[in-house]
């Protein structure tokens, strides 16, 4: 457990990065605005004709926030321009961004155009907003990549009447005027799920797929005004945190080696190998981390503590009450268990909640306090046990006075 914990700390600082396999380390981690500043652009209708409508608006902004806690974009304000009919919005650097350029950087969004699918005489049969969600698969059956579009129940009906009088034709797909895709139907499709078939590649099938999930904006927009924003707390007050996290940490590995002796020089590795995991969550996926998110990683590294001393008070008292080192164990653990499953089950379920509901600084907040309770299970409880259990098997570990306890082994 030692060696699979240091492992997993330098992949998660330092990262690897191989041929094809490129895993991001902590300091290629992607901060905040507050921590790194990011960019502000500002999208505004193309060609619309009209002012846009009150509900059209808000289903763009939806569709971007959408987007964005697919990218793992949590740190990021979308807000509503009523009186210029603009959407706003706000968000974060890449990891690796180097050039800090504002339109490069929010090519990122995906597609502003509008998608429609049109016969060969040109009608819109159906339009992005039809489509719920697209994604790349694999079709057993022939052993090519396919697009699997999922239709919403209108556009399910609009399908199925076009699919109907159009078999053995194209239906071509656009973004705004520039054709993308122009498949064949090949029979009606009724029930709402759709294949485009013979795609190049995975890579060509994902492609298409983004660009038709991207397409389910109420109208064609174009993004102007991109400006960098500066941070409003900058990597002063991340470096000040990070140290202010490890003084912290090293006191409270000190204070369970010297109350807890054997039991917490374990819940000390346990505590690092859940840090560990937890940086990991972040760096692999890019998933943005801000200051709700680091407040979720200080509260799951608490209750990672707090099991652990469960778990040592447990085991004390089982010695102290005259068992043998092996059966405290066991019985400390046990009886353990139910009180820090109840803990982090509710703080769980709170966590779900909340990446469900929630999308934003609320969104990192549930996901690193998830991340963390997950990782307590896995490196405060099995982790741990494992480590007890094994330390246990040396003669020269088996002093009940290790565990904290009063009297000597049997």
């Amino acid at each position: 457990m030692v060696l699979v914990t240091a492992a997993l700390l330098y992949l998660s600082l330092f990262g690897l990065h191989i041929g094809s396999m490129n895993i991001k380390g902590a300091d290629e981690m992607r901060f905040g605005i507050d921590i790194r500043g990011g960019v502000e652009a500002t999208y505004t209708p193309k060609d619309l004709g009209r002012a846009p409508t009150a509900e059209e608006l808000e289903s763009a902004k939806t569709i971007i926030e959408t987007r964005m806690d697919a990218e793992n974009i949590t740190d990021r304000e979308v807000t509503i321009d009523s009186t210029n009919g603009a959407v706003i919005v706000r968000f974060p650097w890449k990891s690796d961004e180097a050039d800090f350029d504002p339109q490069q950087a929010i090519s990122e969004l995906g597609e502003t155009a509008l998608l429609t699918f049109k016969d060969p005489d040109g009608n819109v049969v159906l339009q992005g907003s039809d489509v719920s969600k697209s994604y790349a698969s694999l079709d057993k059956n022939t052993g090519s990549y396919v697009v699997i579009l999922e239709l919403s129940s209108a556009g399910t009906k609009k399908f199925a009447e076009a699919t109907s009088r159009l078999v053995g034709k194209d239906i071509s797909i656009y973004m705004d005027e520039n054709e993308i895709s122009s498949p064949t139907v090949h029979q009606a499709i009724t029930d709402g799920s759709a294949m485009i078939t013979n795609q190049k590649d995975l890579e060509t099938a994902k492609n298409l797929a983004a660009k038709i999930n991207s397409g389910s904006l109420p109208f064609s927009m174009v993004a102007h005004d991109a400006n960098i924003i500066s941070p409003t707390l900058g990597m002063d007050a991340l470096n000040i945190m990070v140290l202010a996290g490890k003084i912290a940490f090293a006191l409270v590995c000190v204070f369970m080696l010297l109350y807890y002796r054997l039991p917490g020089f374990v819940a000390c590795i346990a505590l690092l190998l859940q840090v560990v995991g937890q940086l990991l969550a972040l760096s692999i996926p890019q998933f943005t981390l801000t200051l709700p998110g680091i407040a979720g990683v200080i509260l799951s590294i608490g209750m990672g503590v707090d099991a652990n001393v469960i778990v040592s008070e447990r085991i004390k008292e089982e010695l102290n009450a005259g068992k043998t080192l092996r059966s405290a164990i066991d019985a400390g653990f046990h009886r353990a268990f139910s009180s820090v499953f109840d803990g982090n089950v509710t703080v769980i379920i709170v966590s779900i909640v909340l990446i469900i509901l929630g999308s934003g600084s609320m969104l990192s907040f549930g996901y690193t306090l998830l991340c963390g309770v997950l990782m307590n299970f896995l490196a405060g409880v099995t982790a741990s046990r494992l480590m007890i259990r094994s330390l246990s098997e040396f003669k020269g570990l088996q002093k009940p006075v290790l565990f904290g306890a009063r009297r000597m082994a049997e």
